[in-house]
Order: structure tokens, then sequence, then C-alpha cells
């Protein structure tokens, strides 16, 4: 009898091990992925003063989905740290989501070593985040790497979220001939809004006026108010107060997904 129960508590115990590892690996599996593209510019234009990316549209979207158990990876086209705008570290530009990051000494270590855009593939990634600042209206608007990957991630039924200016790096995306934005609803950083910020004649294009050109229906609302439109695949914010609205719509898209 005491040989039969040890017997019965080794298959048991065997059972769970079995029962847990195949439960670690299918939640593995179901962990949803999404890759963040930062820019790596950091001139503002002529002027001898730096920009990059801004904090808060890069750290409340990162945190909204990661808090949400999704597993995330940053690439930008150099690799390495990369800008970040100085103005959107200043006191003034401070958010809970800011002051978070400012403290994530994980977060800080992952920057700096984010990867190439050339290395990264859409295949390893359930949707694509491009968070804003001016920086990605010089490199990312051109990058035929982040101009490639829109492009396999839209067609392969994938999610694409862009926050304040990185709209802009839509400018150049096409889809079977024709701009990915045409006949979409899209917002963006608006021209009231870059005028409000003194860059109108800095930038090397107005997003606004770029998303209109290529056949976007452009909408918006009052200055720096939050604004993200959905349309289909393609989310879009207005400025650094969407940054959050944008992650909780690619948050439903990816929960939506099987």
């Amino acid at each position: 009898m005491k040989k039969i129960a040890l017997f019965a508590i080794v298959v048991l115990t065997i059972s769970c091990f079995t029962v847990t590892a195949n439960a670690q690996k299918l939640n593995k599996k179901s962990m949803k992925k999404v890759l963040f593209v930062l820019t790596s510019h950091d001139k503002l234009g002529n002027t001898g003063e730096k920009t990059g990316f801004w904090t808060e549209e890069f750290a409340a979207p990162y945190y909204e989905l990661l808090d949400k158990g999704v597993k995330i990876d940053i690439a930008t086209p150099l690799g390495g740290q990369p800008p970040i705008d100085p103005k959107s570290e200043d006191p003034s530009a401070a958010t809970e989501d800011t002051k978070r990051f400012d403290l994530d000494n994980e977060l800080l270590s992952k920057l700096k070593n984010t990867f190439k855009l050339a290395d990264v593939k859409e295949a390893d990634y359930d949707a694509v985040f491009y968070p804003g600042g001016h920086g990605p209206l010089w490199d990312l608007a051109i990058d035929k790497n982040s101009i490639a990957l829109i492009e396999a991630f839209y067609t392969n039924n994938k999610p694409v979220a862009f926050v304040c200016h990185s709209p802009g790096v839509l400018k150049n995306v096409k889809i079977n001939g024709a701009f990915l934005v045409k006949g979409k609803k899209v917002t963006g950083f608006s021209n009231t809004e870059e005028a409000a910020v003194g860059l109108t004649d800095v930038v090397p294009f107005l997003l606004e006026d770029a998303l209109q050109a290529n056949g976007a229906t452009y909408s918006k609302v009052a200055d720096w108010q939050p604004y993200a439109v959905e349309d289909g695949l393609l989310i879009t914010g207005q400025n650094p107060a969407s940054s959050k609205l944008v992650a909780e719509k690619l948050l439903n898209q990816l929960n939506s997904k099987k």
C-alpha cells in the first residue's frame, strides 16, 4: 500500500509539473508583443537646438500596455540610445508616467540598447507603435526600413499606431501603390499646434498638410486636447495628451485578436 501511495504521489507531482509547464508555454504564446519605434534624429532643423522623441508620448503608451501584460521591444534607425527632446524633460511637461519613467532603471537601460530597425521583423510582433516628438519628421518619414515595416504590419492585418508627430512617418507609406492614408480617417499634430510652438517654418513638412495631400480625411479638436482616431488597423492621436487614448485603442484591437 505504501508503494502504491508513493507511486500515486510521484505521478500526481509529475502531472502538476506538466500542467504548469504547459500553462506557462500557453501564456507565453498568448502574450501579445508590440514593437515601439523611436527616432534617432536629434537636430531641430537649423535652429541649433536639440529634438528627439517626446517622453510622455513614449512613457504613457509603454506603461499602459506593459501593465496589461504586453511584451514590448524598442527599435530605432541607428540602434542604441534614442535622443530625448529636452523640452519633454522639463518639469512643466511632467506627468505620472514621465515621473515613473525617470525612476525606471530597467526601462532606461533598455532604451540604451534599442534594436536596429533593419534587424527587426514584423512577423515577431502583433502590432507596432510610433511615439512622436519632432525627430520622426526628419528620419522615420523617409526611412526605408520603417516604411517597409509599416507596410508589412498593415498588409498582414496587424494594428499600426501613431501619436502626435509620428503620423508623419506615414508620409511615404503605400499599400498596393496607393498611400496608406488615402481615404482613411486620421489625426495628428495640427498646424495650429505647430504654430503655437513656433516651429511652422522649422519642420521639414507640416503633418496636417502632408496627410491631407496624400488623400487622408484629417480631423482634429482644440489644441492640446486628447483626441484619437481609429480607422480599421490604423490608429492615430493628435498630440501628447492623446498618447494613452491611442494605447487604449491599440490594446482593444490586440485583445480582440485571438
